[in-house]
């Protein structure tokens, strides 16, 4: 049996790949000089996408020539927001594949359902074009792997929405760990509960006008219109995302994996289940992860029905002020031997406790969003590795899904670090990757 590529079979199957969805293989994007503004296009402009369309169409730096949405019913709103700012209104799409076509284009921004990043990503790579795609990096772990073999590839920079990875206060976090201050490191906690709304029972119907259903469903296996599996809502389903770890979680998860300093886990296990809600989602309102590491291990905690505990509020991320540590529902907690570090996302700063259980070290710390976009930038221009490169998001984004997998699966799971799949498992090997629907299919070959 044959199971060497040729280089040239390789560039054959890539170049058919992209061309089955009217894409070309560049790879080469615009060479951007320091005075050049770089030219942007957004897909997904609802919830986060509206955010990062204005954040980016703000900046002098930026002309932001695009909007792309499946729902169209959106465009004259948000082209008319971005007007307001640039004074020039974008061209709005509903289908993204036709900015790509455009060889000024340099980079896009995916603000997308999550089961359309790794695809999404990978098209706009094989164009040419940089990426700034929202956290989870992927659907699944196969599509983290693809989307970063397709950077690496394209020699493109990919830059994932996890924001803190650009804070200065993370930067002397990470600084004060590595110096050994909190010792040995054995034990991690990372929080991520709030009290968040019931989506309902809502019945399947008609396709708005307006919406390009097909495409939003994309690489999903084909399902009846259902506002509660469209909108927002989605992430609470299987076949578009992973529920609340991989929607909110993965920000403290991902800062968690930097903190501690750790790749891959040796093995997972997860407990919980659908406690709260009684609608339709699918995923846990309430959810235990345990994960080991050499030497440690890390725990994930969820609860999705606590008002009592809250996200660092908005007016408190650009202060000096620190969250009240016990009802911080997203905070990471850092256990060594020497001392125990409370640690908050998206600003709001840390504090290090000692033996006797007084702060040893306060820092304050500023949410440091438009210091993500900016380090993204610089990148298209320096050609720099980013801070939160597509590499070190999906390695985070992988402990969402492993420990979505051990609970779906209901039993512990030994890991295989070098395939990132599982050691003897068949069963959960099947979540590694899904199926795909026609012409939406993440290809083998990127």
């Amino acid at each position: 049996m044959k199971t060497k590529v040729t280089r040239r079979e390789f560039a054959e199957v890539a170049v058919k790949s992209a061309a089955a969805v009217g894409v070309g293989v560049s790879g080469v994007g615009r060479l951007l000089g320091a005075n050049d503004r770089i030219k942007v296009g957004v897909v997904g402009i609802r919830g986060r996408g509206r955010q990062l369309s204005k954040w980016f169409a703000q900046r002098k730096d930026v002309d932001l020539a695009y909007l792309c949405d499946v729902d169209s019913r959106l465009f004259d709103e948000r082209s008319a927001e971005i007007e307001a700012i640039t004074g020039k209104p974008p061209v709005c799409h509903q289908d993204f594949r036709k900015i790509l076509d455009d060889k000024e284009l340099d980079a896009v921004v995916l603000a997308t359902p999550d089961h359309w990043h790794a695809l999404g990503t990978i098209w706009c790579c094989q164009a040419g074009k940089d990426v700034y795609v929202e956290k989870p990096t992927c659907h699944s772990i196969w599509e983290g792997r693809k989307m970063i073999e397709a950077a690496r590839k394209y020699g493109r920079i990919v830059q994932v929405g996890t924001q803190s990875r650009s804070g200065a206060y993370c930067f002397e976090a990470i600084k004060y760990l590595r110096s050994g201050k909190l010792g040995d490191i054995h034990f991690v906690r990372v929080m991520n509960s709030k009290n968040r709304n019931p989506i309902g029972n809502k019945p399947t119907g008609p396709v708005p006008e307006g919406v390009d259903y097909d495409q939003w469903l994309g690489p999903a296996p084909e399902r009846a219109f259902s506002e509660n599996q469209f909108h927002y809502a989605w992430h609470w389903f299987w076949a578009y995302s992973g529920g609340d770890i991989i929607n909110d979680g993965v920000h403290q998860i991902d800062l968690a994996r930097w903190l501690a300093g750790v790749r891959y886990p040796t093995a997972v296990q997860s407990t919980g289940g659908i406690y709260y809600f009684k609608d339709d989602q699918e995923t846990p309102d309430t959810h235990v992860v345990n994960w080991d590491f050499p030497g440690m291990t890390m725990v994930f905690e969820q609860t999705l029905w606590t008002p009592y505990m809250k996200k660092t509020p908005m007016e408190m991320r650009d202060t000096d002020n620190l969250p009240a540590w016990p009802f911080s529902g997203t905070r990471i907690e850092v256990y060594g031997t020497k001392g125990q570090m409370f640690f908050s996302r998206h600003g709001g700063g840390w504090q290090v406790f000692g033996p006797d259980g007084k702060p040893t070290r306060t820092q304050p710390g500023r949410f440091p969003n438009q210091e993500h976009i900016y380090n993204y930038l610089t990148c298209l221009r320096t050609r720099e590795t980013p801070a939160a490169d597509v590499e070190e998001g999906h390695l985070s984004t992988l402990l969402c899904h492993y420990g979505n997998i051990a609970y779906r699966c209901g039993r512990k799971l030994t890991i295989d670090p070098e395939s990132e799949g599982f050691v003897g498992d068949k069963e959960a090997d099947g979540y590694l990757k899904r199926s795909y629907r026609e012409p939406w299919i993440v290809p083998e070959i990127v």
